[in-house]
């Protein structure tokens, strides 16, 4: 079976289309998108997917619209927006096509179902209020941001609509291939960080190739012992805190006091390490010039937190 055609409903549009757009043309590249409310259109047929459109749900026969009664509800009892049965059906092959790793492909599928997909859903039925955020920033969902690209109410020239949604497109696929690469990417970062925790044995310092998103493994893996991490940063090399928690600035343990704030030879004077060039104020951060002097600085790091 060959998919020619996409159809979608013609008109203004929201975020749930376009981003059912974006998944669908990435996995049938070669089918024409179709923004039509023409009944011959959105009557199901097995080479075209219909969404967002058609007044029903059926996976089978293709077609994705959730605007009739009752509409389809995950299991959860949270409604669907087109974009979120779209997801379902279509999100494993679209990680697929983007060279998610099969291992990774349910992980983040579920992952990126719950942080991206389920808030455009809600937004979309009505389920939740953008105004809730405050007026400084109900404006800057990233729905709104997308609906923002639609024609002004008096732009009537024929093909507006149709013009703004295909220009829109583009910048919602942005949105979306960034928070996958992002979400594939901590996968593998994770792996790694697994590998240096073994390596690391019961050591307090991690030392890293290169940085990257390393609490999640830390914590996965229940390195608790560690405290702090390593690794190169460009020239240089970095010594970081841990931090506790997702929602806090607060970490396992902090760098030293006396060196908070200092650069190059004040902070030489201050640590006694040759080669250390920079702590941060808040002193989640530290520079050295070398491995030999970062590893010095991390030695150091380690015995004040203990003897706190």
């Amino acid at each position: 079976m060959t998919i020619t055609h996409l159809v979608t409903h013609s008109g203004g549009f929201h975020a749930d289309e376009l981003l059912s757009s974006v998944i669908l043309t990435r996995l049938f590249p070669e089918a024409e998108l179709v923004r039509t409310r023409d009944k011959t259109w959105i009557t199901p047929t097995e080479n075209r997917i219909i969404y967002d459109v058609g007044g029903d749900f059926d996976a089978a026969a293709q077609i994705f619209d959730h605007h009739q009664r009752p509409n389809p509800l995950r299991e959860d009892g949270q409604p669907y927006s087109s974009f979120g049965l779209i997801w379902a059906q279509y999100g494993r092959d679209y990680l697929r096509a983007m060279d998610v790793p099969e291992k990774d492909v349910e992980a983040i599928h579920a992952s990126f179902d719950r942080g991206f997909v389920l808030p455009v859903d809600l937004v979309d039925n009505g389920a939740v209020n953008t105004s809730e955020a405050g007026p400084l920033f109900s404006g800057m969902t990233l729905p709104v941001l997308l609906e923002s690209l639609k024609t002004v109410f008096d732009d009537r020239e024929e093909g507006a609509d149709d013009r703004a949604f295909m220009a829109a497109l583009p910048v919602a696929r942005a949105f979306v291939e960034a928070q996958i690469k992002r979400k594939a990417a901590k996968f593998r970062a994770e792996a790694m960080v697994m590998t240096a925790i073994e390596a690391a044995g019961e050591g307090r310092v991690l030392e890293l190739p290169m940085g990257m998103p390393f609490r999640a493994g830390v914590e996965k893996a229940g390195a608790d012992h560690l405290l702090f991490v390593i690794h190169p940063r460009g020239d240089d090399w970095a010594l970081t805190t841990i931090r506790v928690g997702d929602d806090t600035f607060d970490n396992r343990a902090d760098l030293p006091a006396a060196w908070a704030g200092l650069t190059d030879a004040a902070l030489e004077a201050a640590s006694g390490v040759a080669g250390a060039k920079f702590c941060h104020n808040g002193r989640f951060i530290a520079v050295a010039a070398s491995r030999e002097a970062v590893l010095k600085m991390a030695e150091i790091a380690v015995t004040e937190a203990l003897a706190e």
